[in-house]
């Protein structure tokens, strides 16, 4: 089987989120289980030079946008025995950051083009082209609409995965045939609610739609969490699938992992403190071993459940605890940290921005990881604290629900709170402090946190269980 993951972004080359870090890693792991699959993506100026050193062009093309053409260079990379395609159109990616402009409908509506366009010219049919989120939700649109006929496209079948649903490809609908070429009833495809919605249109078209969780699967189907979309997606409930992401455990290993400051495994894990105290030392808390330190490494946004950290932070602070906040987002949560700890030195941490180094050492560091998530779809973070042993302290949403079980029963990995309710989240932090508290009790609940098996391998066997379904279609 041949599968074709078209993603606009993908680790290392590019990354702005979870997207990228999946779409590095499960074309791995469906390789490893014998799945030709390729990534396609586009050639960002971002992409650091020493990566673009070992790219190698193919070949050029010009892609139909509409009524004009736009030039395609094509190049390729190996990365872990995943071959790449990178698409350069400077006019389009030659930018600053990956998203946030005013052509972006445009840009993506090239690219959704051209991972069909390019097919014939690498020599390469796949059976499934995976498409992941609006930036690439055409591409089941123009397969149906374009190439339905042509005999080299015959048979290809289309996957749709929704990474988060809010973010869905919206803009005026006078630009149906200016920038997307469509017209006449092609256009209801992609219409929705008064306006283009490129989202919808993939929902449309693909042949099966997949989502980050199976809780989150349920979740859309409901008007609070599917940003109006509840309706197009129960009608199309026969073809939507919820598979939980999973994380690359080689590059998160704390066995083998360069950027945190000592290696351990779960037969070591008393060499945490190590990690605790140069983080500690790093970020400049005191150096506490006492002390639970409790972590967030997340954007700075109200869905991440950060007005609930708001509402009840300066009462968690009178307990003896730490926190340290990694994060970048939204000025009123960015001030608001940045008080916390010019009022809270000995207590409070925060770092603006995002530093991947950083992050592992937060992971590696901290005694307990907090996400009281409005909406989660699947989440990556909760993932990557257990691997290191850091207690998710986490929201019944999303996956989140799926993956952290409340340790109350004593066989659970994390704690958990069910409605999004700052009371029921402080009464989660002070179970989690309470635990701290019993040392041989923490460190089994740490160590049933590391015994979590959060990588690829399952739920890679689910998508080809889904990719072979799809393609005895045919």
């Amino acid at each position: 089987m041949k599968v074709l993951f078209a993603s606009s972004e993908a680790y290392p080359f590019a990354m702005s989120g979870g997207l990228a870090d999946v779409a590095g890693a499960l074309p791995k792991a469906l390789r490893k289980r014998m799945v030709g699959c390729r990534v396609v993506m586009p050639l960002y100026a971002t992409i650091p030079q020493e990566l673009r050193e070992n790219m190698k062009f193919i070949t050029h093309i010009t892609v139909p946008v509409a009524w004009r053409r736009q030039y395609c260079g094509i190049f390729e990379a190996n990365v872990d025995n995943v071959k790449y395609y990178l698409l350069d159109n400077e006019y389009y990616f030659k930018r600053d950051s990956l998203y946030g402009y005013y052509d972006d409908i445009e840009r993506f509506a090239f690219f959704s083009r051209a991972v069909l366009e390019i097919l014939p010219h690498i020599n390469y049919k796949p059976d499934i082209i995976h498409c992941n989120d609006w930036q690439t939700a055409l591409t089941p649109v123009y397969l149906d609409r374009f190439y339905v006929h042509d005999l080299f496209y015959h048979d290809i079948k289309t996957v749709l995965t929704i990474h988060n649903i809010q973010y869905q490809g919206k803009c005026g609908t006078e630009v149906f045939e200016d920038l997307l070429g469509l017209s006449g009833d092609d256009c209801r495809v992609v219409e929705y609610d008064g306006c283009i919605n490129l989202l919808k249109g993939g929902i449309e078209c693909a042949d099966r739609i997949t989502t980050v969780s199976p809780t989150y699967a349920k979740e859309i189907l409901t008007s609070y969490y599917a940003h109006g979309l509840d309706g197009i997606l129960r009608a199309r409930e026969f073809k939507l699938t919820g598979i939980i992401n999973g994380i690359d455990t080689d590059v998160y290993n704390p066995e083998t992992d360069s950027l945190i400051y000592e290696n351990f495994n779960i037969n070591s894990i008393e060499k945490k403190a190590v990690n605790k105290q140069k983080l500690q030392e790093r970020i400049g808390l005191p150096v506490r071993p006492d002390v639970p330190l409790f972590s967030m490494v997340t954007r700075l946004v109200g869905h991440k459940g950060l007005d609930l950290v708001k509402c009840v932070f300066e009462e968690l602070l009178r307990a003896d605890l730490q926190f340290c906040i990694l994060g970048s987002g939204e000025q009123e949560f960015e001030n608001f940290f940045y008080e916390m700890a010019r009022r809270y030195p000995q207590k409070v941490a925060f770092i603006q921005g995002f530093m991947p180094e950083l992050a592992h050492k937060i992971y590696a560091g901290a005694d307990f990881f907090l996400m009281p998530s409005k909406s989660e779809p699947c989440g990556l973070s909760q993932l990557l604290a257990l691997r290191y042993g850091t207690v998710p302290i986490v929201r019944e949403t999303g996956g989140l629900n799926d993956t952290i079980k409340d340790s109350g029963d004593n066989i659970g990995n994390g704690f958990t709170f069910k409605n999004y309710n700052a009371h029921e989240m402080q009464h989660a932090v002070w179970r989690a402090v309470g635990s701290y508290m019993d040392e041989d009790g923490f460190n089994i609940l740490r160590k049933r946190a590391m015994e979590c098996d959060n990588g690829w391998g399952n739920s890679a066997n689910e998508y080809i269980r889904l990719y072979k379904s799809v393609d005895r279609q045919n």
